[in-house]
């Protein structure tokens, strides 16, 4: 259960940050003292506590959005205002957006499972796609907006989160590192990337929740899930909030050099014997 605990903080306090939760958890695997991958099903199911949060915290936007997009659908839109007509095109922007992850995610299941848990892949990973968001960030301006979203945005949005699915690279910082590529502000980029997480989040947590239920294997009893899932809801909050006014003023390069780092970090406990590529 103490285990489960902190993995929960963990992973409240990485999902958001452009570090990428799922590697933290699979790092710290190493020095638990089960010594044991928590699993990707594991990973999979905390993050609906951090989900949840997300839901709670941009609850007014969200409700504005999902009754736009009903209104846009069932009534005559010469009726809606502007600012419906902007909710119920971002309501299919996070639609259009959410297609590619699921298709891959769908198709590459095993890799998830199992190639994508090497800590060499995520080692480099988080050093590639750390320098990547670092140089995009640094050269991205601020243009563009959620109002600017149309269908290939979209998708390349969807793209970068699809990249998500290994370890390592981080959602938030994929998504990030694309809306700097295509001019979107940091605050834009950021609130957005929290936006399209919903649906590809919520339905592999929820996914990987019938699974378990169902008596697929897991590394913690359903016990322990719920109370690393609940830490992760009230420690995700907190950094939701924070995150959206840090970002307001200061760039990603913090983020940047923390995943060089750890990258760097891990390549070197591998290449010593220290820490093994898999468990």
């Amino acid at each position: 259960m103490l285990e489960a605990i902190f993995l929960g903080i963990v992973q409240g306090l990485t999902e958001f940050l452009p570090i990428s939760s799922s590697a933290h958890i699979r790092i710290l695997g190493e020095f638990l003292p089960s010594a044991q991958d928590p699993g990707a099903t594991f990973t999979a199911i905390m993050q609906i506590g951090t989900e949840i949060a997300v839901l709670l915290y941009f609850r007014t936007m969200i409700i504005g959005i999902i009754k736009s997009a009903i209104s846009f659908v069932a009534r005559d839109k010469s009726m809606l205002s502007p600012g419906q007509k902007e909710e119920a095109k971002l309501a299919m922007m996070i639609v259009v957006g959410s297609i590619p992850i699921f298709i891959l995610g769908f198709l590459a299941q095993d890799y998830i499972r199992n190639n994508f848990r090497s800590l060499w892949l995520i080692a480099i990973t988080l050093i590639v796609f750390g320098l990547l968001l670092g140089f995009l960030d640094h050269i991205g301006k601020r243009d563009k907006g959620l109002n600017d979203l149309n269908a290939s945005d979209g998708i390349l949005y969807g793209l970068a989160q699809s990249l998500a699915l290994i370890p390592g690279v981080s959602r938030s910082g994929a998504t990030i590192a694309m809306g700097r590529l295509l001019k979107y502000r940091r605050e834009d980029a950021l609130r957005y990337s929290f936006l399209l997480a919903i649906p590809a989040v919520l339905g592999s947590g929820l996914y990987e929740l019938l699974q378990a239920l169902n008596g697929g294997e897991n590394v913690f009893s359903m016990s322990e899930i719920f109370v690393a899932t609940a830490v992760a809801f009230v420690v995700g909050y907190a950094v939701i909030a924070w995150l959206m006014k840090f970002v307001q003023t200061r760039s990603f390069m913090p983020f940047v050099i923390y995943r060089v780092s750890l990258g760097v970090l891990v390549l070197i406990l591998l290449a010593t014997g220290t820490i093994s590529a898999y468990l």
